[in-house]
């Protein structure tokens, strides 16, 4: 071989060499880029973390009657002995987002519409007082702009629908007043459902379960946009409602049945009809309705007659001078003293209630119901507000994760309040104010108890969109139409 070929030849073979181990280094060990960092391994929450995270509604507290008859300014921190709820509590609790119970002791009879607006005055006034803590708020976006602006949101729910005193008008002003959910009953059957606080009782007439009228309450409620409540009704009332609501239900304080067989906790068939409804049932927190021994030990007849005594005898030897009922704050010391004798139950029995609620009716429909300032005891652990955190840590200890424990402390509530909100807007667009009436309209009306001339007015103003026949007419007439009436509906056919 030539020498000069020879020459070529090793310098192309040289060249080879270089250029395939400068690829190698730049391969491994790019110059121009850092040196890729190991994938971080998310690290699981801690029950702390999941709790502050959280947006926590709990959908029932009595604090109202505290506002109004004791005067007491939620600013104030106040032991635990006299109340569950104040502005400091909230706070360390987390807690987002509460309704105020707007409760009307049936004691005031013929004033229950009176009453319930002094309520729910009172819970204006107090974010009057506190602006910069806390604000009212009517749907599930004021919630939510209330959380992003650091502040406490306050709700109101009315418990007992003796509280519109039969009047679909009422009704519609409590809306206007920001009532966003109402009992459909107290412990009280009234004038349309049935409780199941009176349901074993042969003296008070029932209805098995709700009125014609009792069901246009819950029609209404859905186009309004008020979130009907199934706590404390009876197991007709409750079964009722659901086949009528277009809306999801709530049970804004109910437990499960099958754990404690306190007649105001639901059963597992009702559980799943609430989830087969969309709803969602809010746990309560009362010994009575998580603990079957506390409820046994506090059920004891001769017990329980001591108590009524001493609290009749403390309103007789209190009575108002002007005639007005003793209202529960003036005497629930009494039934604090009475619920001391009994030793409270472990927190375990409240998270086994909440453990039972979404295994049966699934993990999107359980919730929190307190009933803080309207109950006597409370699980071991857990005296106000405070102390929701150590729910959130149980909850954990139960292997609930995150995603999970947030539905529970606040997210199914919210889901429902906005598909209610959602329901309303739909049924307003399918019914507009301007349609012609149906016969239908015409005898909700009637059942209503509104005037003749009122009915009159409705009708030259709207028509109807029915010819009235004398079949027609005398199905009216039974229902208290007077011929006036009848008369302008025969002329006001729409074409």
């Amino acid at each position: 071989m030539k020498p000069a070929l020879t020459l070529l030849i090793s310098l192309l073979l040289l060249s080879t060499l270089v250029f395939a181990q400068s690829a190698r280094s730049h391969k491994s060990a790019p110059p121009h880029k850092a040196k890729p960092q190991a994938k971080a391994v998310r690290q699981p929450e801690t029950p702390e973390g999941i709790h502050q995270s959280a947006l926590i509604i709990d959908t029932h507290a009595d604090t109202p009657q505290r506002f109004l008859d004791e005067n007491f300014d939620l600013g104030e921190n106040t032991p635990v002995t006299e109340g569950q709820i104040d502005l400091g509590k909230i706070k360390k609790g987390n807690l987002g987002a509460e309704f105020f119970s707007i409760w009307v002791e049936p004691e005031f009879k013929g004033q229950y519409a009176k009453r319930a607006m002094d309520l729910i005055d009172s819970v204006y006034q107090q974010a009057a007082r506190h602006p910069d803590q806390m604000t009212m708020a009517f749907s599930a976006d004021d919630i939510l702009r209330a959380h992003q602006q650091h502040k406490f949101a306050a709700l109101m729910g009315i418990e007992g629908g003796h509280a519109i005193e039969d009047d679909l008008r009422l009704l519609r002003d409590f809306y206007r007043l920001g009532v966003r959910y109402m009992t459909l009953t107290w412990s009280n059957t009234n004038d349309w459902a049935d409780s199941s606080g009176d349901i074993q009782n042969p003296a008070i007439k029932h209805h098995n379960g709700m009125t014609d009228f009792g069901k246009d309450v819950v029609r209404e409620m859905n186009r309004l946009g008020m979130i009907v409540d199934i706590s404390h009704v009876s197991d007709a009332t409750f079964y009722q409602a659901l086949l009528v609501s277009q809306a999801p239900v709530i049970a804004s304080h109910s437990s499960a049945r099958a754990l404690t067989s306190a007649p105001r906790n639901m059963t597992d068939d009702m559980l799943r009809a609430v989830a087969r409804n969309g709803g969602v049932v809010m746990v309560n927190f009362y010994s009575a309705f998580v603990d079957q021994n506390y409820l046994n030990a506090s059920s004891d007849p001769q017990k329980v007659k001591e108590r009524d005594d001493e609290i009749e005898a403390y309103k007789k030897a209190h009575a108002h001078p002007d005639g007005s009922p003793v209202t529960y704050d003036e005497y629930a010391f009494i039934e604090k003293k009475w619920a001391a004798q009994f030793p409270r139950p472990p927190l375990k029995s409240l998270i086994d209630h909440i453990d039972h609620v979404a295994k049966v009716a699934g993990i999107d429909h359980v919730g929190l119901g307190s009933d803080f300032d309207g109950i006597t005891s409370l699980p071991q652990g857990l005296d106000s507000v405070a102390d929701l955190p150590k729910i959130t840590e149980a909850l954990v200890q139960r292997g609930y994760n995150a995603e999970q424990i947030r539905k529970i402390l606040g997210g199914n509530f919210l889901r429902v309040m906005r598909e209610v909100e959602e329901t309303a807007r739909r049924i307003r667009a399918e019914r507009k104010e301007s349609d012609a009436l149906s016969v239908e309209d015409v005898e909700l009306m009637l059942g209503n108890r509104v005037t003749a001339d009122h009915l009159i007015q409705v009708v030259r103003r709207h028509g109807v969109n029915f010819d009235l026949t004398p079949q027609l007419r005398e199905r009216l007439k039974a229902e208290k139409a007077s011929d006036a009436v009848l008369d302008t509906i025969a002329k006001s056919k729409r074409q």
